[in-house]
C-alpha cells in the first residue's frame, strides 16, 4: 500500500507540496474548501477595478493534472483525529461528514482577518483575503461615487468621498495607492456632478510609519510617493471605533477625532486559521498572539513528526528555546512546502532526521501606484521604477498557468496605457436589487445608498 499524504489547503504553501510530491511510491490527496488556488498578491488588484477574479486564479484540478499520485477534494476541515490520523471533513456538495485517513499530514490553512477582539467592526470595514473580499470591497467603493452623485448634502457627500484604509502594510499601502489613482485619474471625467479627485484617502497605522517591517529609507520613500498622489497620512495613529458613518481614531497626541467616513477598508492584522488552536490544543503546543502554532524546526507538530504545519499557521522553535514567525507572505510558504514535502518523501525511505528548515529571503517588493514601488531584494534597496519593474516581473513570474499570465499582462498593458480600469463594475446580488430591498435586510452601506436615492429622486 502506498504512503498516504494529505495536503490542506491549496494556497502558496499547500500547493507547493503538492507540485513537489510526485513520486508515485506516494498516494497524495489535496483537500481544500475552494476548488482553485488564489493568487492573493494580486487580490487588491481585483477589489480596485484592474483585474477580474478569473485572472488571478486556477483551478486546482487543472494544475495537478499532470500529477496521477495526485487527487482533490473539493472539503472543509472540520477537525484532525491525531490519535488515529484521520482528518474529519465537512463536504458542501452533500453536507456530508467523512474521514480521510493519512500517514503523513501537511496543513496549511492559512489565516483570516484579525479585528483584535472588535469583530463588529467587519461589517463596516471588510477585510482582503478571498474573492469574495475584494469584489465587496470594489462594489462598496464604486457605489460610493455614485452615492456622492446623487447627494445633495455636502456633508453627506464629504462622508461619501471619504475612504479611510486602516492598516499600511504592504496591503494597505497598495489599497490606498490604487483608491487614489482611480479618484484622480480613472473616474476624474466619469461624473457631473461630483469631481472624484475631491475624495480624500485616508491611511491609519498604529506605527510610526509606513510599512512597518521594511527600511526607514523604503518607508519614507513609500510615505512620499503616498503623499504625492493625495493620501492623508494618520501614523502612530490607533483606531478606537468603527461604525456605518465613520472611524473614531486617536492620534499619538489629544483625544479621539470622530471622522465621517462611509467607505472603510481593513488591512491591519491576520488571525492564523482556527485549525491551529485545534490543533495546538490536542498537543499542548504553544500559541502566539495570532494564533500561530509553535512547530519544531522540521515544521512538526510536537510529539507528531507525521503532521506538518507550515505558511500562516505557524512560528518555528529553533530548538533552544527562541522562535521565528515567518513574514506572512507568499516566499516562506512556498519553501516551507517544499520542504515538508521533500522531508516525508525521505522520511518514507528512511531517513529520521532531517536539517532543519531555513528561510532564504530573497526580499521584498510592494508597489504604491503607477511608476512607483518600493523593493528590498536580498540586501539591496531601490524604490521609484526600478522596483515597480521588478514588482510587475515578480508577479508575473509566478502567476500560475499561460492563460492568466497572458491576460494579466495585457490587462495592465492597456491600464497603463490609457489610464484604465475595466473591471469598475457593481456586481452581485446585492447590487441588483439594493434599489428594491428594505433597509433592514441590507448593508449599512446598501441602505445608505437606498436612502441617498430616494431623497435624489
Amino acid at each position: 500500500m502506498r504512503h498516504r499524504i494529505v495536503i490542506v489547503g491549496g494556497g502558496f504553501g499547500g500547493l507547493a507540496a503538492a507540485k513537489e510530491l510526485r513520486d508515485p511510491a506516494v498516494q497524495v490527496t489535496l483537500v481544500d474548501r475552494r476548488n482553485f488556488h488564489l493568487f492573493q498578491p494580486l487580490l487588491y488588484q481585483v477589489a480596485t477595478g484592474s483585474l477580474s477574479p478569473g485572472e488571478i486564479a486556477s483551478p486546482l484540478r487543472g494544475v495537478l493534472k499532470h500529477h496521477p499520485n495526485t487527487s482533490v477534494m473539493l472539503a472543509e476541515v472540520v477537525n484532525v483525529d491525531l490519535d488515529r490520523r484521520r482528518v474529519i471533513l465537512g463536504h458542501q456538495a452533500t453536507a456530508a461528514r467523512s474521514e480521510l485517513p493519512y500517514d503523513s499530514l501537511i496543513v496549511a490553512a492559512g489565516a483570516r482577518h484579525s479585528f483584535f477582539g472588535n469583530d463588529r467592526w467587519e461589517s463596516f470595514a471588510p477585510g482582503m483575503k478571498t474573492v469574495e473580499d475584494a469584489l465587496q470591497i470594489r462594489r462598496r467603493m464604486v457605489m460610493a461615487f455614485e452615492a456622492a452623485e446623487l447627494e445633495t448634502d455636502p456633508g453627506r457627500r464629504r462622508e461619501w468621498l471619504n475612504f479611510v484604509v486602516v492598516g499600511a502594510g504592504p496591503t494597505g499601502v497598495e489599497l490606498a495607492g490604487q483608491i487614489a489613482e482611480i479618484a484622480r485619474y480613472t473616474l476624474r471625467k466619469n461624473f457631473r456632478r461630483i469631481d472624484p479627485r475631491d475624495a480624500s484617502v485616508m491611511l491609519v497605522e498604529a506605527a510610526d510609519r509606513v510599512l512597518p517591517p521594511y527600511s526607514p529609507d523604503l518607508s519614507a520613500s513609500a510615505k512620499r510617493s503616498l503623499e504625492r498622489l493625495g493620501v492623508t497620512m494618520m501614523l502612530a495613529t490607533t483606531v478606537v471605533d468603527i461604525d456605518a458613518e465613520s472611524v473614531t481614531v486617536r492620534p499619538p497626541e489629544g483625544s479621539a477625532v470622530r471622522i465621517g467616513a462611509r467607505t472603510k477598508i481593513w488591512a491591519a492584522g491576520v488571525q492564523a486559521s482556527p485549525l491551529a488552536r485545534e490543533l495546538a490544543s490536542a498537543t499542548g503546543a504553544e500559541l502566539d498572539r495570532a494564533g500561530r502554532v509553535t512547530v519544531q524546526p522540521d515544521l512538526t507538530l510536537p510529539g507528531h513528526p507525521e503532521v506538518f504545519v507550515i505558511g500562516d499557521m505557524n512560528r518555528v522553535s529553533d530548538g533552544r528555546g527562541g522562535v521565528q514567525p515567518w513574514p506572512g507572505v507568499a516566499q516562506p510558504a512556498i519553501q516551507e512546502g517544499r520542504y515538508a514535502a521533500v522531508t516525508a518523501l525521505a522520511r518514507i525511505d528512511g531517513e529520521r532526521s532531517a536539517e532543519p528548515f531555513r528561510y532564504d529571503d530573497k526580499g521584498s517588493l510592494a508597489t504604491i501606484g503607477r511608476l512607483s514601488a518600493v523593493a528590498d531584494v536580498r540586501g539591496v534597496r531601490f524604490a521609484g521604477a526600478p522596483a515597480w519593474l521588478a514588482w510587475l516581473f515578480v508577479h508575473i513570474l509566478f502567476l500560475i498557468g499561460l492563460e492568466n499570465w497572458l491576460a494579466v499582462l495585457s490587462r495592465w498593458a492597456i491600464s497603463f496605457v490609457s489610464h484604465g480600469r475595466g473591471q469598475l463594475l457593481i456586481t452581485g446580488e446585492q447590487a441588483a436589487e439594493h434599489a428594491g430591498r428594505a433597509a433592514a435586510t441590507s448593508t449599512p452601506l446598501d441602505a445608505e445608498l437606498t436612502s441617498t436615492m430616494a431623497r435624489r429622486t
